[in-house]
């Protein structure tokens, strides 16, 4: 199942709306806000975490994929070594699209039963926050998208301060993902995160007031 079917699928009955940004953008900020404000919000990298998650001390279905792929990130506790699959598959394109391969089919079919369940349940408007929807061609199965930006150089400020990276790495790390300025002209909404949070939540609760109508 392509992306675009996947999507299709998601947005069955409910109206979706997608929201991205980039590391360090402030998606996360924003995602809080929407939450605060009434938006029910699915969570793709949530959904990922939680698909990962050991069982009963042993290791889900997902992270035992994962881990015949990268062998030496799975933990004796059937945890994953994010830290250590993650040096792996930002260090290389090809690595990156083979997990891909492997986790986002996954997250798809867990978000899909996810919004059926809201839909039954009456939701009327859903939020699907993914990081890297432009990237896997989602956004062509939702009814707009908002987009969280913030200008390069604060967003590799921020990325070098939250992650304690140096410069060349907090780069390499952005070129894993579509330039926030790219996904700014494709957005429906768009939040610059670069000021206050009262101007960030002043903005968030205006698209809210839109979308959500």
């Amino acid at each position: 199942m392509s992306p675009h079917e996947q999507t299709d699928r998601l947005a069955s009955g409910v109206r979706l709306v997608g929201l991205t940004g980039g590391m360090a953008s402030g998606k996360s900020t924003v995602h809080h806000m929407l939450v605060e404000l009434g938006a029910t919000v699915l969570d793709a990298d949530a959904i990922y975490h939680a698909l990962i998650a050991p069982i009963s001390g042993e290791a889900s279905e997902l992270a035992r994929r994962i881990a015949r792929e990268f062998p030496d990130v799975l933990r004796d506790d059937g945890s994953l070594d994010r830290g250590r699959l993650g040096a792996r598959v930002f260090a290389d394109a090809a690595a990156r699209e083979r997990l891909g391969l492997i986790t986002h089919p996954a997250v798809a079919a867990e978000a899909a039963a996810r919004l059926a369940r809201l839909a039954a349940d009456g939701a009327r408007c859903v939020v699907y926050d993914v990081p890297l929807l432009y990237e896997r061609g989602l956004e062509c199965g939702m009814d707009g998208v908002i987009v969280v930006w913030v200008p390069r150089r604060i967003q590799i400020e921020r990325l070098m301060a939250r992650d304690g990276l140096s410069v060349a790495t907090a780069e390499q790390r952005l070129l894993s993902q579509q330039p926030l300025d790219d996904k700014r002209r494709r957005a429906t909404w768009i939040v610059d995160n670069s000021g206050t949070l009262d101007e960030t939540r002043r903005q968030v609760e205006r698209i809210w007031q839109e979308v959500a109508q």
